[in-house]
């Protein structure tokens, strides 16, 4: 029988004892979080009115640590009540969510470096410190009760940063998202390749979502999800899920890649592309068949012209408007891969796709300034904003 395979691709130092419980005091002020660290602050000229034994001192910086954990804890939890989709926090900044599309501080006072530095160690295992102390960047997943976020950690001016992306609990529906029918038929797809493209923190991971989520509640599939990290979690319904986090269940995406059809997969959902194992974002439909073309040289990019052409199934390049009610909604570019592009491809013929997306209409073809028009005319957007992303010279 027919092998059936379906891709989706996202393109102190402390001098002083004494200096302790004041610290902790200062700390109060500053937080507002009076009855937890009141508590340590007691906990702390308790210990310091006879001598600080070993173990005891141990014992303090441990619960010293536990502190900031909280602390460090206190501002994931007040994003997930601002119904923020990002939490910035830089060392010596001052803490900032994003709600809708726009970055908002959370309070006045700076975020100490030292303080966020030992928050963040708190929440990484041995492991991923070595990562992270080896590599000065790390990806990792951090769960709030039932709440997951994307987090990433850097460093910036010699100081730690760290930002976070909440993954909503519940998957949004194709028809929540406004799925133009095309892309709609392509949860259907026998196999092929769909690349699904666009600007970070606009929304290519929930699109991938809700079409997983679809055949998982309506096809017999075995799906495969490699991912950095794991985003979105999923419960088997009449497909079965395996979901693998780079770092954690496999070394790379490219070790996983490799191995991935010994695994008899009907579906398999690459979190990443990486060039020549990343391929960078793009922002529209044309320019990822550029960017995939352009990452070969020579009598290899012949061949994976000749490949795309073949394998190619649509192109969903996405961006999150601003509505009408200060929320924000999906615009979609999609190409199709019709025979008249197909051929464009193999020919390396990539400047006349755009023009081929402007006339492919009956075959579900929608170029970015259509898409963008009709969410004015479905009352979405208002004039402003569809003036602002229309055209070659995009406003905000």
């Amino acid at each position: 029988m027919e092998s059936e395979c379906f891709f989706l691709l996202v393109t102190d130092h402390v001098k002083s004892n004494l200096f302790l419980p004041l610290y902790a005091g200062l700390l109060i002020g500053k937080c507002g979080q009076g009855d937890f660290f009141l508590w340590y602050l007691i906990f702390f000229c308790a210990k310091l009115e006879r001598n600080l034994s070993l173990l005891s001192l141990f014992s303090f910086f441990w619960h010293f640590k536990l502190l900031f954990m909280k602390l460090l804890k206190s501002y994931f939890e007040l994003a997930l009540e601002s119904n923020a989709s990002d939490l910035h926090l830089v060392g010596d900044e001052k803490p900032t969510i994003r709600v809708e599309g726009v970055l908002q501080n959370v309070e006045e006072t700076d975020i100490s470096s030292s303080d966020l530095e030992t928050g963040v160690f708190g929440m990484l295992s041995s492991e991923q410190k070595k990562t992270f102390l080896d590599e000065l960047e790390l990806d990792f997943s951090y769960e709030i009760g039932e709440v997951r976020f994307r987090v990433n950690i850097h460093r910036q001016n010699n100081k730690i940063g760290l930002s976070a992306r909440l993954i909503p609990k519940n998957i949004p529906t194709p028809e929540e998202l406004r799925f133009e029918p095309v892309l709609e038929n392509c949860i259907n797809l026998l196999d092929g390749l769909v690349l699904v493209v666009g600007p970070t923190g606009h929304g290519k991971s929930t699109t991938i979502a809700s079409m997983v989520e679809k055949i998982n509640q309506t096809r017999k599939s075995h799906i495969i999800t490699i991912e950095d990290p794991v985003e979105f979690t999923f419960e088997d319904k009449e497909s079965l899920i395996e979901q693998r986090e780079v770092g954690v269940d496999t070394k790379s995406f490219d070790a996983a890649l490799k191995h991935v059809l010994r695994q008899d997969p009907n579906v398999i959902v690459v979190g990443e592309m990486r060039d020549p194992e990343t391929i960078a974002t793009v922002l529209t439909a044309a320019e990822a068949v550029e960017r995939i073309v352009d990452v070969f040289e020579g009598a290899k990019q012949k061949q994976v012209l000749i490949q795309l052409s073949a394998v190619l199934r649509c192109i969903v390049a996405q961006q999150l408007v601003p509505t009408v009610d200060n929320k924000r909604v999906a615009a979609r570019e999609i190409l199709v891969n019709t025979p008249a592009i197909s051929n464009l491809i193999r020919e390396n013929n990539i400047v006349q796709i755009q023009s081929s997306i402007q006339t492919g209409v009956k075959d579900g073809m929608v170029t970015m300034d259509n898409a963008i028009t009709k969410l004015l005319k479905d009352g979405l957007i208002s004039k402003e904003t569809a003036d602002n992303r229309i055209g070659r010279h995009r406003k905000i």
